[in-house]
């Protein structure tokens, strides 16, 4: 494991129309030392050959190809290979402002972080209009995570040497599923207070169906953390109040 390399991990699926943006925003980057694994899902579209043309000129990015599986197995699909300590989550619709790497490096060594995570802005599917600066807390445990909609997944930056091996899980919401897992195992995630990523707000994502996404972090309550239904319902109150404090204007 190469104890300064970032692996980024990717999972791109229809894709050809952003991830060019997102691969960009990984090459400008204040920090040379990572290695960027994009998974294309067996999309439809030219998502592969618009991957492999980057990579064929930029030997740290490197192209996986599978079946159709979901995001999680395509992430699994990418941690397989990972040689770097820190592993670093982007997904292809999402990018990077220049300094994220490197601020964060320094954010999770001062504070000793297995986890950390920054503050974003949403960006419409054009890209043309930028919404305000989300706000995030200074930390989180398990039961806070229970309670949040903070670790944006493009934000989350893990260093293995401190968590021990993890893997995703093969549901919905298999980035809150990892989050949750690693928590419970007695880590904090750290709140970078900085501006660092662009979340793109994509009209077709399945995230935008407010009901099925309702429905899956409940799921996620009950299937896989398997709390009792009070519990559930507690937290889950929780959650949708602050995902309507986060989201409530663009």
């Amino acid at each position: 494991m190469g104890d300064n390399l970032v692996s980024i991990v990717m999972p791109a699926y229809l894709a050809a129309n952003h991830v060019g943006e997102a691969i960009r925003s990984v090459q400008e980057q204040d920090v040379a030392g990572w290695e960027m694994l994009v998974v294309d899902d067996g999309s439809p579209d030219n998502t592969a050959s618009v991957v492999a043309g980057y990579a064929l000129l930029d030997p740290r990015i490197k192209l996986i190809r599978q079946l159709n599986s979901g995001p999680a197995m395509a992430r699994q699909a990418a941690l397989e290979v990972a040689t770097g300590r820190y592993v670093a989550f982007l997904d292809s619709d999402d990018y990077w402002l220049p300094c994220k790497l490197a601020r964060q490096l320094e954010f999770m060594a001062v504070r000793n972080a297995a986890i950390s995570f920054t503050r974003f802005r949403r960006i419409n599917q054009g890209g043309s209009k930028v919404g305000h600066l989300i706000a995030i807390p200074d930390r989180l445990d398990y039961k806070g995570l229970l309670c949040n909609t903070a670790l944006a997944t493009s934000t989350v930056m893990i260093d293995r040497l401190r968590t021990g091996p993890f893997r995703m899980r093969n549901t919905y919401y298999d980035d809150f599923a990892l989050w949750l897992s690693l928590l419970k195992r007695g880590h904090v995630a750290h709140g970078l207070q900085e501006d660092l990523m662009r979340y793109r707000v994509v009209s077709q994502s399945v995230s935008r169906n407010k009901g099925k996404s309702a429905r899956m972090v409940w799921r996620t309550y009950r299937e896989v953390e398997g709390l009792s239904s009070s519990a559930a319902a507690w937290y889950f109150a929780q959650y949708a109040l602050n995902a309507w404090r986060k989201y409530r204007s663009f």
